[in-house]
């Protein structure tokens, strides 16, 4: 009887030690299995979360990309403008020179006519230089009736130097004449430069403007497309190092869940045997 009261209390004891370890074993597997739910729900927010955010950040910056394209595309416009107003105004200011040369020297040349016709010196001024580009342009460019022309080049030619009286002749007149109207042609020719100066002016610094602020932009938005790039390349690395995480997780309870429910039969199958013992 005692020896059967001893083996009692022993199966007695060795079952609320094997109790103790399947309580244990049941306490982590569910604490395990919380957490490893958790940890799954926080993933699958997270791969959620990310790739939202990836899409609108991928948006963003194609959007900036474009517009990068178009502000780059609208600064070459404008410096290619500019270029082409400098390389214009070049050239008008080249020809208002050389037509401002050549009326000023062909002014100074009709007044030395004149002042020399008034004194009655003509035969002095008939072989200077002045008196040929004077005869050079009543000959190529003057308008004048052909009469008139022709009484001009015959006193430049000497033809007429005996016996012409400068105060009151013609061809004095008729000097002047073009005389005012070269230096009327020299006012326009300075007017339509410093006209067309002053447009340049106006265009260059309106177009400088825009290339500065076509800068900044453009520095902005590369700057920003790069930031992007970097956090878009980041988060589709968490992205990919979450879902292999969250597999591992998913693995791991399932494995859990699979061990857990054989540790529960086999303790039925024990409580069992116990019973049976007792």
């Amino acid at each position: 009887v005692t020896m059967l009261q001893n083996m009692q209390q022993k199966v007695t004891e060795e079952g609320k030690r094997e109790l103790e370890l399947f309580d244990k074993f049941i306490c982590y597997c569910k604490t395990s299995e919380g957490a490893l739910t958790q940890s799954i729900s926080d993933a699958e927010s997270k791969i959620e979360s990310f790739s939202s955010e990836l899409k609108a950040a991928s948006e963003t910056k194609a959007q900036l990309e474009a517009d990068l394209k178009y502000h780059t595309a609208s600064r070459d416009d404008a410096k290619a403008t500019m270029a082409t107003a400098t390389s214009l105004r070049e050239k008008e200011a080249a020809a208002y020179a050389t037509e401002k040369a050549e009326l000023e020297t062909n002014i100074a040349a009709l007044g030395k006519a004149v002042a020399a016709l008034e004194k009655g010196v003509t035969g002095g001024f008939l072989q200077t230089r002045s008196a040929s580009l004077v005869r050079s342009y009543v000959m190529e460019r003057a308008e004048l009736p052909d009469e008139s022309r022709q009484e001009v080049l015959a006193f430049l030619s000497g033809s007429q130097a005996q016996g012409y009286v400068p105060q009151s002749g013609e061809i004095t007149g008729i000097l002047k004449t073009i005389g005012d109207e070269m230096s009327k042609s020299l006012a326009d020719a300075t007017e339509a430069e410093t006209t067309a100066l002053q447009t340049y002016e106006a265009l260059m610094a309106a177009k400088s403007k825009e290339v500065e602020v076509l800068q900044s932009q453009i520095e902005d938005k590369m700057t920003r497309v790069g930031n992007l790039g970097v956090r878009i390349a980041e988060m589709g690395n968490d992205i990919e190092d979450t879902k292999e995480a969250l597999a591992e997780d998913q693995k791991f309870k399932q494995e859990l869940e699979a061990g857990c429910s054989t540790k529960e039969a086999e303790w039925e199958e024990v409580k069992k045997m116990r019973a049976e013992e007792l």
